[in-house]
């Protein structure tokens, strides 16, 4: 007599028994996370404990605690530099907007050393070590007695070797964010199998409360940090900022068993060059009018790499992948030929989503300059305000910044537990409003807060002699977080998502090199202006104080720069087309569900 599974297949017809065993098939496929990622010991990750929120929990942790540092450093920075090293306000601003853009121009380094040699995992855990030392030597600064700034407190001269310690440990700092930011948020997203619909979604949700750990590390940062810096000390808040980084970094390695990690690829920019070297020396043969004339490798063994369908834009870059020889195979062997003279279509496709992202990258430079106020500027704006809340207390400076977090914190729950639910059900698509509209949004935000600074910096210098209340600052501070919640939030997702498979650490740098770049330009704008009107025989906007400056001018004008951008953005948001991902031959899905439209339409293009 048989067994139970034999009489079972006695009974169930051929068609029948083929379906039940493709059914079993897809089951065990659904047990293991086949997107090329591996556990700790370099096998295939089991789904059920790798990964996802088990995983990412462990890497939130750790970015609270960077937030903490960062912020508490940071938004303190301009009154430091005022304080202590005694400079005026346009060389602070500048100073302050200069460290900010190394800090976020960094990650472009740090993403790339990361997608290419070193690992996320890695990165992450050298950066954290760079991180500290930075923090060492910023506690150094301020507690040894010959590398403290002055010998007495009303001093006016500060010790050279106190300003080389002081800004060696901050651009320590910023090399140790340039590896970390970039590696840690890409490998959390990488916890995450956009193969698999569950967890698609947790990583969507994914970024949203990653901003969330970001905001409340940010909070904590600009009361408690800055309470330390203001009231107690500047070395004991740097000796906190050291024991909380490393009691984050054993939280992340305690994580490490449950960890899926991605090897290094090699430099994700050969493959994009070879395409361009290849089209070029192709360029006299005709565009392509079949995909069956273009070089693909099949997904069933070749490779495990998710493929994307050809679409039609920069087609001369299809030249790269045009199958030569076709009809003489002795003459063609796909081994012997070389990459610089024949590419696939993926890598031709993501040339292409590089190239189709310069545009945006652009667009949202003027955004970033907005952003750079808010820890700047709008700071100093507070130090010249009435902050008594008491009697007894005044609030420091930078801790006005908290405004910001809490907007953010406000902006982004709502988006996540209101928003998104709402506009899944009333579109039907997946993640309720597309990646590109959501930081559309954020920048009308940043426009109306530019315009309400200013003002409120009008409002203030017509006040004079009197001080204002801080608490007109109250509406600019929240209105920039809700830009935030909408507009950074939707650039890390965009960056992450829209680059190729291999640079996503490389992605999240470019989306943190907006913010340095915008940097940058501030400082650069600030010269430029002051310059001009200088030569007009008037007094510039920016004089030793807030009170000889017309900051209200420059806010303006910022306001301005935004309109007019935000109307070229809406332009090439409308003309967008998201990657659309071809997980195996003949099957299709977009990494934004409102381009459903759009993806379909290249699958049936020739």
């Amino acid at each position: 007599m048989g067994s139970e599974e034999t009489r079972q297949h006695e009974v169930l017809s051929p068609s029948t028994l083929k379906l039940k065993i493709k059914a079993d098939e897809g089951e065990e496929k659904q047990n293991w996370v086949y997107d090329s990622s591996v556990d700790y010991r370099g096998n295939i990750p089991r789904r059920c404990s790798t990964g996802a929120w088990k995983a990412a929990r462990f890497i939130i942790a750790i970015e609270f605690s960077e937030r903490l540092s960062y912020f508490g450093l940071a938004t303190n920075l301009i009154i430091y530099l005022m304080r202590v090293l005694h400079q005026d306000l346009k060389t602070a601003a500048r100073t302050a907007n200069c460290w900010q853009g190394v800090t976020t121009l960094m990650p472009l380094l740090g993403g790339f050393l990361a997608d290419a040699y070193l690992g996320r995992f890695s990165t992450v855990l050298c950066s954290t070590l760079l991180y500290l030392a930075g923090l060492v030597l910023l506690a150094l600064s301020q507690l040894v007695p010959s590398l403290k700034p002055c010998d007495e407190v009303s001093c006016q001269q500060v010790r050279k070797v106190h300003e080389i310690i002081f800004f060696v440990g901050m651009y320590l700092v910023s090399i140790g964010t340039g590896g970390h930011k970039p590696s840690l948020e890409s490998f959390g997203a990488d916890q995450f199998d956009d193969g698999e619909a569950a967890e698609r979604k947790q990583k969507m949700s994914y970024f949203n409360w990653w901003s969330c750990a970001l905001c409340a590390g940010v909070l904590l940062g600009v009361t408690t940090i800055v309470y330390i810096q203001d009231k107690v000390g500047w070395g004991v808040a740097d000796i906190v900022l050291m024991c909380i980084m490393g009691f984050a970094l054993v939280i992340f390695l305690a994580g490490r068993l449950v960890y899926r990690y991605r090897d290094p690829e090699g430099s994700p920019l050969t493959p994009m060059l070879q395409v361009a070297v290849a089209a070029v020396a192709k360029r006299h043969l005709p565009n392509p009018s079949s995909a069956s004339q273009l070089y693909e490798l099949t997904a069933s063994g070749s490779t495990t790499k998710r493929l994307l369908p050809r679409t039609n834009k920069l087609k001369f870059l299809d030249k790269a992948a045009i199958i030569e020889h076709k009809d003489d195979e002795s003459a063609f062997t796909w081994q012997k030929v070389s990459p610089w003279r024949m590419a696939t279509i993926t890598q031709v496709e993501e040339t292409k989503l590089i190239l189709a992202m310069v545009p945006i990258w652009l667009a949202c430079l003027p955004f970033g300059m907005c952003v750079a106020q808010v820890s700047t500027l709008f700071i100093k704006q507070a130090s010249s305000m009435d902050r008594k809340l008491s009697r007894n207390f005044e609030l420091p400076p930078a801790s006005v910044f908290s405004l910001a977090a809490i907007g953010m914190i406000i902006s982004v729950t709502l988006y996540e537990k209101v928003l998104v639910p709402f506009l899944r059900k009333a579109t039907g698509s997946e993640r309720g409003i597309s990646i590109l509209k959501r930081i559309g949004i954020g920048m009308v935000f940043a426009t109306a807060a530019m315009a309400v600074a200013a003002a409120v910096e009008r409002k203030r210098l017509n006040s004079l002699p009197s001080s204002l209340s801080i608490c007109w600052l109250v509406p600019q501070f929240l209105i920039m977080g809700f830009g935030d919640g909408f507009a950074l939030v939707g650039l890390q997702e965009y960056f992450y998502d829209q680059v190729p498979d291999s640079m996503r650490s490389l992605g999240i740098a470019l989306y943190l090199s907006v913010l340095g770049a915008a940097s940058f330009l501030c400082s650069l704008l600030i010269t430029v202006v002051d310059h001009l009107i200088q030569q007009t025989g008037k007094a510039g906007w920016f004089g030793k104080d807030l009170n000889t400056s017309r900051l209200d001018l420059f806010y303006t004008l910022l306001a301005g720069v935004n309109a007019l951008n935000l109307c070229w953005y809406m332009y090439l948001a409308s003309r967008y087309s998201y990657k659309s991902v071809q997980a195996r031959v003949g099957t299709a899905y977009s990494d934004d569900e409102d381009d459903v439209e759009s993806r379909d339409a290249t699958l049936d293009r020739p």
